[in-house]
């Protein structure tokens, strides 16, 4: 009798650890669905980086461009600003 229960418990183990290997949280299938979710989440956030650089360089570019506005507006026109006095110098 004692010579069948050291079998019968090895193999009652490799029974739990072989089912783990694929039903468990750990599962084949479980980190196929892991590797999925981690993959889709990535191209998301490659896309939210990418929507986020654009919007970045378009604040730039308004940035920019109201300036250059107010600087052709001053050079071309004579506009100041409030409150501040306009000297001219001929040549």
């Amino acid at each position: 009798m004692g010579n069948r229960v050291v079998p019968a418990l090895l193999i009652a183990l490799l029974v739990i650890v072989h089912a783990q290997l694929w039903i468990g949280r750990g599962s084949l299938t479980s980190v196929n669905e892991m590797q999925r979710r981690l993959s889709e989440e990535t191209l998301k956030n490659a896309q939210a980086q990418a929507d986020n650089e654009r919007l970045a360089a378009e604040v730039k570019d308004l940035r920019e461009g109201l300036e250059m506005v107010e600087e052709k507006a001053r050079q071309e026109l004579g506009m100041v600003k409030p409150n501040e006095i306009f000297v001219q110098i001929a040549r």
